[in-house]
């Protein structure tokens, strides 16, 4: 999951160096990123039930191999049209592998440490966010096809690691203790337990278009749809800002790549204390009123965020507003699961689909913005008005009714 999430965000920093190369404006530079995105959303809306009758080791290992290979030609992708297709393939494959790690813990690991293992796989997930950018600046300081190989590399080792030491993971294992010691009963009961993005898995004599009538029953779900809709407009102005710090960075402060990847170390850092410690803060005031305060403080920063004077304090804003976006991510991840308590798996993967859709959006948009205005106006302020909309529609669907203690 590190890997997969470190590859998200790892061709950021690089975006303003592509653009030279490929001798084409920053505005469609955003395609890069938004190619990734997009593979990753087509594949998430079909891997994930399809994935359920068979077995998730050959799914994972299958969608990793597909993952190193594309990633790693994308250091060879010497043309613009090359580089779209292999960050597309590499979405694909990152849709297929991705969430077989979620749904293969409750089946590897003991019962009573699946919420362990599930939360070290989240801090996997956060830290990478943290780390994606700095380790491509750092790699791409070497070359620019440096950051693919590597990640390619490490893919394919990983690959082989999984083949090698994981074991067989079938939809419906017989009951026989698994390599954890855990029985496929006790595994099955976890699943059920556990507020997871991970479901007991179907029978094999259930119909193969199963997984067309649990979208149908999502998608009906009205509440659903607007939680869905409310987080795809969060992560369209999370992304729009991401996928161009570099750029304003390197277009307003005329920051290298190593030190565009010193100052999204800090950044990154602001991510992960939120994250780790925001949790109890939340618990203590609710759902409704976290969101609400959470962002009431991102208006305020994204107002303020363009007329930073120097790297330092642009580095600041941002550590603060994505310290702010940990605090607030496991609402929406909390609210997704609780509105269709029988689809939680389904709803886990509209869910990723909504993030790279916005992520995908963002790209297109973005570049645009960040070219059209001066500084950082128009990504800024493009993101309070994505803000107001995804809180609006919380509000309105009912969502966050009742969600206070």
């Amino acid at each position: 999951m590190f890997i997969v999430g470190t590859d998200t965000f790892l061709v950021s920093p690089l975006l303003p160096t592509l653009s030279a190369m490929y001798h084409i404006p920053t505005a469609q530079s955003g395609w890069i990123t938004s190619a990734y995105a997009i593979g990753y959303v087509i594949a998430a809306l079909l891997a994930g039930p399809i994935s359920d009758n068979r077995d998730k080791k050959k799914v994972l290992v299958g969608g990793f191999l597909g993952f190193a290979l594309a990633t790693f030609l994308c250091g060879f992708a010497f043309t613009f049209p090359l580089m779209l297709l292999f960050r597309f393939l590499a979405g694909v494959s990152a849709a297929i592998g991705g969430p077989q790690i979620w749904a293969s813990i409750p089946v590897v690991i003991e019962r009573k440490y699946v919420i362990r293992a599930m939360g070290y796989v989240g801090a996997a997930l956060s830290v990478s966010q943290l780390a994606g950018v700095p380790i491509g600046s750092f790699l791409a300081s070497v070359t620019w096809r440096l950051p693919f190989l590597v990640i390619g590399g490490l893919s394919l080792a990983l690959c082989l690691i999984t083949q090698l030491m994981l074991p067989t993971l079938n939809p419906n294992p017989a009951p026989q203790a698994t390599a954890a010691g855990d029985s496929a009963q006790q595994a099955r009961a976890t699943r059920e337990s556990q507020p997871s993005q991970v479901q007991s898995q179907p029978s094999p004599s259930q119909p193969r278009n199963s997984f067309l009538q649990t979208y149908a029953s999502v998608l009906s779900n009205r509440m659903s749809l607007a939680v869905l809709l409310g987080y795809f407009l969060f992560q369209l102005g999370n992304f729009s800002v991401l996928n161009f710090i570099g750029t304003w960075f390197n277009k307003d402060f005329r920051l290298s790549l190593t030190s565009i990847g010193t100052a999204m170390i800090f950044i990154g850092i602001g991510n992960l204390i939120g994250t780790v410690f925001g949790s109890r803060l939340s618990e203590r005031l609710g759902i409704r009123t976290s969101l609400l305060l959470g962002f009431g403080v991102l208006f305020a920063l994204y107002l303020a965020l363009p007329f930073a004077p120097s790297p330092v304090f642009a580095t600041i804003g941002l550590t603060l507003v994505m310290l702010v976006n940990g605090f607030i991510f496991p609402l929406f991840m909390t609210l997704l699961q609780s509105t269709s308590t029988n689809a939680r798996s389904t709803m886990s993967s509209l869910g990723n689909a909504a993030m790279y859709a916005g992520s995908s959006v963002a790209g297109i948009i973005g570049g645009s913005l960040i070219t059209a205005f001066p500084s950082f106006f128009g990504i800024a302020y493009f993101t309070i008005i994505a803000y107001v909309l995804s809180l609006a529609v919380y509000t309105a669907s009912g969502s966050l009714n009742g969600t206070d203690k």
